[in-house]
């Protein structure tokens, strides 16, 4: 062994430059890490989606699938002490690593270059963070499962795409081997080695065409007797180029077409989710505030109640009130306790689902912006001022007609409507003009009349083009002996066939090609599946926002009459000349028209959001954070 090393490092010079360049390869190679091809994917999917981002939206956006270095999740966790399974519940960050994990220890710690610093709004320093909407909002971009799980989609779509081009790109490789023989014979042992190293590149071309070429060096070398080495040298080309089935443009670039489309299609996706997602945050977060204001309804009703079954009990004991009524009294004392606790269990049930919607732990402590209903209710007046008009008519009473004077059953009045409430034919034009999915859905349809033609190209007969080249000669063990090998042109090898296959079975392809039609039949109902669903979402969402103005005219109107009847029939009772019983409809009128009013507020608004989602205008940032559409006033 000894004398086999001593031998390898002094050869002559061929040799030790074959040596050299084989072993520089192996280093080159060596040092490329896990971690350096991660980036390298990184980089090429960030540039397919900032290219797509473009050609879809017209503009660009920060894209990034990389967790926050610190998750507002995992700070809940360790800020308020709350249980969790594992590490893994920190954070993927949180982990150790696996024996022969191969990246870099950073990429769990963190500390991971280009990652956020944090996953979340300053929110203060309290153990408790308080969030208002457009926390939320920007929480939820950055917490919620499913919102980075689509990100991730986007990324692998980018990915996809990246290897589609890569099939057209110069792909090289260089395969080396060494090898080593030894034998014993009557003459003696003997032992030669053997080492080569072949540089190739092959190149598809757009119409086609394969082209490969290669460039192979041997040195083969006798370690005993005589030591004699030979070199070999070879370099070769050959071509393959289809001329009928399967050649042109459009047949061969149809994949790489199809990943093209598919990244446009995943950016529209995406940017569909992020506004439907931002109108789902927005839904929650007022249902909660609206389950919030019915259990301060629900305390101040128990409170009046309370108070209406002392009042009872006070005027039984002077025999002014019967006892019957004061047990209905009691009665009712107790259904509203009973509701109190419901409102209670409600509000915290409704809390825990808006908190696993923004990705936070359900059992964690969060507090919200209650005066995000007064905010809102506001806004709602300076858009409808003939409903404030009406807000403000707090003790107007309004005049009655005669008994018998003809009834006229008012319609809805359409003047009075807001901003956003525009003619459905209007609407429907916009929302066909905007909507993203219909955008997907079209590129369906187009993308299934190219997957026929391209089965058609099936029935053709394959004609193909083969021709090669190669001058030099291989060198291997067992002819170590002889010359080293010399490239000369004019002995090279040279050679070109024509091959011909007859479309006379295609029972494949012509299944093939029956079933595209039917994909194409199915994509354009797919189209029109859409497209009616959107008219049919604008003409539900317009007649929402018509009812919830209605009802929160109705309901505004309905608490003022419920507040004077509460009043007045107190006062009647303490005169006498009411019962307990009137008392306690009143009060329940009152609740259930409070409850009304803020339903009736919080739909308002959400119909206006969802309708901006509908119409495909409701812009929304990579934080989560939206700006809305308003009409140009007319």
């Amino acid at each position: 062994m000894y004398s086999f090393f001593t031998r390898l490092l002094f050869r002559p010079s061929k040799w030790r430059v074959f040596a050299a360049a084989a072993w520089l390869c192996l280093t080159l190679s060596a040092c490329r890490s896990p971690e350096s091809f991660r980036e390298q994917a990184d980089e090429a999917s960030q540039g397919i989606i900032r290219e797509k981002q473009l050609e879809a939206l017209g503009r660009t956006e920060d894209f990034s699938i990389e967790q926050a270095a610190e998750t507002l999740r995992e700070r809940l966790l360790i800020d308020q002490k709350l249980p969790k399974s594992g590490q893994a519940s920190l954070g993927a960050d949180s982990l150790e690593p696996t024996e022969h994990w191969p990246e870099e220890e950073d990429y769990l710690d963190g500390e991971r270059e280009g990652r956020p610093t944090a996953a979340h709004v300053d929110l203060g320093e309290g153990i408790v963070p308080f969030i208002g909407l457009n926390e939320a909002l920007q929480i939820a971009a950055r917490n919620n499962r499913d919102y980075q799980t689509r990100k991730e989609n986007v990324f692998r779509t980018a990915l996809a795409l990246d290897l589609q081009r890569d099939a057209f790109r110069p792909i090289f490789a260089t395969p080396a081997e060494a090898g080593l023989d030894g034998q014993g014979t009557n003459l003696g042992n003997v032992a030669n080695a053997g080492q080569s190293a072949v540089g190739q590149v092959s190149q598809r071309l757009t119409q086609g065409a394969v082209l490969t070429s290669r460039i192979a060096v041997d040195l083969t070398q006798l370690l005993t007797q005589e030591g004699g080495s030979a070199l070999g040298l070879l370099a070769d080309a050959s071509v393959e180029v289809p001329l009928l089935r399967g050649a042109g443009r459009w047949i061969v670039t149809e994949p790489l077409n199809q990943a093209e489309r598919d990244a446009v299609y995943a950016i529209y996706n995406f940017e569909r989710f992020k506004r439907t997602f931002a109108v789902d945050v927005a839904s929650n977060y007022l249902g909660v505030l609206r389950l919030l204001d019915q259990v301060d309804n629900a305390e101040e009703n128990y409170r009046r109640l309370v108070t209406s079954s002392r009042r009872a009990q006070a005027l039984a004991e002077e025999g002014r009130l019967p006892e019957i009524q004061v047990d209905q009294a009691l009665q009712d004392e107790l259904r509203a306790r009973n509701g109190w606790i419901s409102a209670q269990q409600g509000f915290a049930a409704g809390l825990d689902g808006l908190k696993l919607l923004l990705g936070l732990p359900a059992d964690a402590e969060i507090s919200l912006d209650r005066d995000t209903l007064g905010r809102l209710a506001d806004s709602v007046k300076a858009e409808l001022p003939a409903l404030a008009n009406e807000l403000l008519k707090e003790n107007e009473v309004a005049s009655v007609p005669r008994a018998d004077a003809p009834i006229v059953l008012e319609p809805p009045n359409t003047n009075d409507r807001g901003p956003l409430e525009m003619d459905a034919a209007e609407a429907i034009i916009l929302a066909l003009e905007n909507r993203l999915d219909l955008r997907v859905a079209e590129g369906g349809v187009y993308d299934a009349m190219r997957a026929v033609a391209v089965a058609a190209d099936g029935f053709r007969p394959e004609l193909t083009l083969l021709a090669g080249g190669s001058v030099g000669e291989r060198r291997s063990i067992g002819n170590a002996a002889l010359d080293d090998a010399q490239v000369r042109l004019d002995r090279g090898n040279y050679n070109a066939l024509l091959r011909l296959d007859l479309p006379v079975e295609r029972t494949a392809e012509r299944n093939n090609y029956r079933n595209r039609l039917i994909d194409l039949e199915q994509s354009v109902r797919e189209l029109q599946s859409v497209e009616d669903s959107i008219k049919q979402d604008i003409r539900n969402q317009l007649r929402d926002m018509l009812e919830s103005r209605e009802s929160l005219r109705i309901q505004a109107e309905a608490v003022r009459l419920a507040q004077r009847r509460v009043d007045s029939t107190g006062l009647l009772l303490e005169l006498g000349r009411a019962e307990i019983r009137d008392v306690l409809e009143a009060q329940e009128a009152l609740l259930t028209a409070q409850n009304a009013l803020t339903s009736a507020l919080v739909n308002y608004r959400v119909s206006e959001l969802q309708l901006q989602a509908n119409l495909g205008l409701l812009e929304v940032n990579e934080k989560g954070l939206w700006k809305e559409y308003r009409p140009e006033p007319q």
